[in-house]
């Protein structure tokens, strides 16, 4: 069975004005619309389009809660994931997110101190983990990920320092440790105050500054002053091409800068942050989930699944988002659950065996536990967010 849901896009002050309209075809809010939510997330369930409306349920989080979620198994009583698109007109914050494990044990201890859920410096809103993977829409998407060689830091910092001597401190910093050295920047004494303020002012006159450098000198124009313009220098600078992709597992550090896509995660609002937001900043918590290892941009490949159906799956994530091209000979997909569906472009016919449902660009839906096979027609570009 097929319900046709819809959202509003959320309003925070770093997205575009008119990114997703376009994209989707919507009239401009005249606000910021930084993401829009397709799931059953109780910060912005999917609203079920009427008269679709089953079992008195308005959201997907209320359809949820009803008998038919029931055919989910295990327990479960949302989807295992949250489709989003996304458009940053501005950097977010440098984050990152837990493994299992660690958000377990965060949010029973902050359980255990009588935190409120709601509290402004509550880092662990629930016991889950938030793998994600984005793939860019935009002709240009551009992101830190990881931390890269430290080598190539410091090669950045010896042409911004250009021989002054006012970046040693932090040069000695990154020889030592990558982890030593985020410490050092947000420890607020005078001599990080000082070094941070060095790095923006040199960034600004290199003559032909590297993309990391030209970061530091744009993040600067933004945060003055905010350490985590510093820490961008740490960190892997990338820009994808329409359709590439990219996943972020949980200890990845990462912000993206600017562009629109489509990020699919689990559901979770665990969120540690390391500068670049005027929101909760808990350095230990943030070194804790940390993974230091400088590792390659993690860039993620799809994988042709049949014809006209391009998967990407994160080993161990349990989602997966389906590209599906079905031009004039259709398209068959395979699905492992209650799933998602969006049309970025042109229209589509779902046909499940319970019916068909025709999809415009712009136009979302649930599938039901009960479909297992999808066969796609007509020529647009279907989005499929499923259980792996």
């Amino acid at each position: 069975m097929f319900l046709a849901i819809t959202n509003t896009p959320r309003d925070y002050a770093w997205g575009s004005r008119t990114a997703i309209s376009e994209l989707l075809g919507r009239r401009p809010s005249g606000r910021p619309e930084a993401e829009l939510w397709l799931g059953a997330h109780p910060g912005s369930p999917s609203i079920v389009v009427a008269p679709a409306v089953v079992d008195g349920a308005d959201t997907l989080a209320d359809w949820f809660e009803a008998e038919p979620a029931r055919a989910l198994g295990r327990g479960r009583t949302e989807l295992p994931f949250l489709l989003k698109v996304l458009a940053a007109d501005q950097p977010l914050s440098i984050q990152a997110h837990p493994t299992p494990e660690q958000a377990e044990d965060g949010f029973a201890r902050e359980e255990a101190a009588g935190v409120p859920l709601d509290a402004p410096h509550r880092n662990y809103k629930d016991r889950f983990p938030k793998p994600e993977i984005i793939v860019a829409l935009s002709e240009r998407f551009d992101a830190l990920c990881g931390f890269r060689d430290p080598a190539e830091t410091l090669a950045d910092i010896d042409v911004i320092d250009a021989g002054t001597g006012r970046l040693s401190a932090l040069r000695g910093s990154v020889e030592a440790s990558l982890e030593s050295t985020l410490a050092w920047l947000f420890d607020g004494s005078d001599e990080s105050r000082r070094v941070v303020g060095a790095v923006a002012e040199l960034a600004r006159g290199v003559a032909d500054p590297s993309p990391s450098t030209a970061t530091v000198v744009e993040l600067d124009r933004l945060y003055p002053g905010d350490p985590g313009v510093v820490v961008s220098l740490l960190l892997n600078r990338v820009s994808l091409r329409a359709g590439e992709a990219l996943f972020l597992p949980a200890g990845n550090v990462h912000a993206y800068l600017g562009g629109l896509g489509i990020e699919l995660m689990a559901p979770s609002d665990n969120v540690l942050r390391g500068g670049l937001t005027p929101k909760h900043v808990d350095v230990p918590e943030l070194l804790r989930v940390l993974e230091f290892s400088p590792l390659p941009v993690p860039w993620l490949r799809p994988v042709e699944v049949a014809r006209g159906v391009e998967r990407f799956a994160p080993e161990g994530t349990g989602f997966a988002l389906l590209r599906v091209h079905a031009g004039g000979a259709g398209a068959v997909v395979e699905i492992g659950g209650p799933s998602i569906l969006l049309v970025t472009d042109g229209e589509v016919d779902v046909k499940g065996q319970d019916g068909t449902i025709h999809l415009a660009r712009g136009e979302s839906a649930f599938v039901t536990p009960d479909e297992v096979r999808l066969a796609v027609s007509g020529g647009g570009l279907l989005w499929v967010a499923t259980p792996a």
